[in-house]
């Protein structure tokens, strides 16, 4: 049977990277690029704060050809300004899927869905209503290798990020925090597994605090509760 070829939401973290394991094993689609939205003034991941650099390492070490959607501003209207005419491009390369690796937050999902009715495309979810604290202890024992790279300071300290996911971290993490940060308390980096070629060549660099202000560009990240306060970023540096 002919793969159907899809594109993947790829924000370079565990759940997308254990989404596109998923994606390999189960042999129904062919997922022909990788799509990430980078801030274009600092050269960055929105929100997860990975260097662009290392984004293009992933996707090397994977083999699969990532696009990038640029945004400069933080308005919802030119994320999706800019994210529409990626998409329309892709459409018009036939291509009419995309795959997220979102869990379990309804409001994103109808977000998603309803934006790509209307350019005539379609998502899907293959990790939905899984349970978070099997699928990072799956992701652990498969050998895949990812750090925390953002930390919601609402959630937890400065003292997780750039904290290697291992079963110490499943076993430390409190209670009122997702294992897999599906409610915007840790965002991640995926270095190594058994999708990836190679690893990809990093080192941690400092830590920087942001506060609040500095949103997500993303309308569709669940980031805004009251008890936050701000963000701790880990600084990963490409060799």
């Amino acid at each position: 049977m002919k793969k159907k070829p899809i594109i993947l939401s790829w924000s370079g973290g565990k759940d997308c990277t254990y989404c596109l394991n998923k994606l390999l094993l189960g042999g129904e689609y062919e997922i022909k690029f990788l799509l990430s939205t980078m801030n274009g003034r600092y050269k960055r991941l929105s929100m997860h704060g990975i260097r662009e650099e290392l984004i293009e390492a992933q996707s090397k070490c994977i083999g699969i050809p990532l696009r990038k959607v640029y945004v400069f501003g933080t308005s919802n209207e030119e994320y999706e300004e800019q994210m529409g005419k990626m998409l329309a491009e892709l459409r018009s390369e036939g291509l009419d899927t995309i795959a997220f690796g979102d869990i379990f937050l309804e409001d994103l999902r109808t977000y998603r869905e309803e934006k790509l009715k209307a350019l005539a495309m379609n998502a899907i979810f293959p990790l939905w209503k899984s349970d978070t604290r099997l699928l990072l202890q799956d992701f652990i024992e498969k050998k895949f290798v990812a750090y925390t790279c953002c930390i919601n300071d609402g959630y937890l300290t400065k003292a997780w990020a750039g904290r290697k996911l291992d079963l110490q971290f499943l076993e430390d993490i409190p209670a009122s925090v997702d294992c897999c940060g599906e409610n915007g308390e840790f965002h991640t980096f995926c270095t190594d597994g058994p999708i990836f070629r190679q690893p990809v060549a990093f080192s941690k660099g400092g830590f920087e605090y942001r506060p609040l202000e500095i949103k997500s560009v993303d309308p569709a990240d669940s980031l805004q509760k009251e008890e936050v306060r701000g963000f701790w970023f880990c600084d990963f540096l490409p060799f």
